[in-house]
């Protein structure tokens, strides 16, 4: 202890002879430091010189004065490394703290232990930390309503440790990017873009951020505009989804509007509209700030109809004309066939009068003559025969008739008639 009130006044000279040679030096005994900063305690040390130190240690509010606990001790491993001993063992005893705290306030003492028995020394001053919080300010021009578009704000940086002869330096960040240097940010006619998280720090620590200020830019309605999914023109039947978009601050209400003739419809609240109707759309973003209306867009329908009749004629075209072409191959047909069937009728039929009638004539004969004993025919005989052939010719005539008759109905004959073949005449 270097002053001791119970000496007497004898031995002053004596003690300040021996504090003289024994002693600790806090070049400040009170030191302020900003929370997350690093702070050096400057320390010097004497003792006496034919000795040598053995052993230095820092101790804090906690610590008793010759015992400790002791946040540093030269001959032991350190433990925290936020504690640094920046001195040396021979007169400078400066302690540095790392990234301070708040519960790093409080005294802080050195002792030193030299090489003989009982040169101990401990300074009991010490130097006393004070931690601080580095704060921010905004100053703007209307404190009770929100930041809008054109405002201006003020940005103070605040060190707690700084006086009139101590002025520190400052870097400000937006969104944890540097954007100034200086005690005072100044944003001035101020747009979205300004919008975001502020804070401030120490130039030469930069891990002594303040408290981050938040700033939100509002504004009216901007870029309203219309877009529709998938297009504007859509088959008959399909819904067509219409999208009213806006950058605002705060968000806006949407009201979708149709023009019907001369009237205007709210049809939707929405941001998104679906409608199958064709027709004109807008729509229109507001908030506390303003409003503004998109451009109108028109929805087209196709219809399916005309394309449909359209398909159905030229097919029904296709197959009248198909129709047409068939039947007129078959009139054709019909027409030449019956002439070549017909004469061969009639050749046929005149065959058959030269053969069939000799052939009859001779079998009646041939009948009659076998009663007969005589082979020579009477004239009555031959009158029977020519009688006999008459009605047979008639009868051939009269079956043709009948045959030509049904050919004619069958076949779809024209109106011309054909007459029947001229058999009387070689009758």
């Amino acid at each position: 202890m270097c002053v001791n009130l119970s000496l007497t006044l004898m031995l002053l000279f004596l003690s300040g002879a021996v504090c003289s040679e024994w002693k600790v030096e806090y070049h400040q005994q009170h030191i302020c430091a900003v929370k997350g900063s690093s702070v050096v305690i400057p320390c010097s040390f004497y003792y006496p010189e034919n000795l040598q130190v053995k052993k230095v240690m820092w101790g804090d509010k906690r610590a008793h004065i010759s015992d400790g606990p002791f946040i540093f001790e030269s001959e032991m491993n350190e433990t925290d490394t936020r504690f640094q001993y920046i001195g040396d063992k021979k007169h400078n005893c400066s302690f540095e703290i790392h990234n301070v705290e708040h519960n790093d306030a409080g005294k802080y003492i050195f002792r030193f232990i030299t090489d003989t028995e009982k040169g101990k020394w401990t300074g009991p001053a010490g130097s006393t930390l004070k931690v601080v919080d580095l704060n921010d300010l905004m100053t703007r021009p209307h404190e009770n309503r929100a930041t809008k578009e054109g405002d201006s704000v003020n940005l103070t940086c605040i060190n707690g440790c700084d006086s009139d002869h101590l002025s520190s330096a400052f870097t400000w960040f937006k969104n944890g990017e540097p954007k100034n240097e200086g005690p005072v940010l100044y944003l001035s006619n101020m747009n979205p873009t300004d919008s975001g998280n502020y804070s401030c720090s120490l130039k030469t620590h930069t891990g002594t951020a303040s408290r981050v200020i938040n700033i939100n830019v509002e504004y009216a309605p901007k870029n309203t505009s219309v877009s529709g999914r998938p297009l504007m023109e859509v088959e008959a039947g399909t819904n067509i989804t219409l999208i009213c978009s806006s950058h605002a601050n705060p968000p806006v209400d949407y009201t979708w509007l149709r023009l019907n003739e001369s009237h205007v419809l709210d049809v939707g609240h929405q941001p998104e509209l679906f409608t199958a109707d064709g027709g004109q759309y807008f729509c229109s973003a507001a908030n506390k700030h303003g409003s503004q209306y998109s451009s109108v867009v028109t929805v087209k329908i196709k219809e399916r109809w005309p394309s449909f009749n359209r398909d159905v004629l030229i097919i029904t075209l296709s197959v009248a004309v198909l129709l047409i072409v068939i039947t007129a191959v078959t009139v054709i047909k019909l027409k030449t066939r019956p002439r070549a069937e017909e004469t061969n009728c009639e050749e046929d039929s005149e065959d058959a009068d030269y053969v069939n009638m000799p052939d009859f004539c001779t079998k009646q004969s041939q009948q009659r003559s076998q009663g007969r004993s005589k082979k020579k025919r009477t004239r009555a005989e031959e009158t029977n025969c020519e009688e006999d052939r008459e009605d047979a010719v008639y009868a051939n005539m009269t079956l043709m008739k009948k045959q030509s008759k049904g050919r004619r109905q069958g076949e779809g004959a024209t109106g011309s008639s054909r007459q029947t073949p001229t058999m009387m005449r070689k009758v």
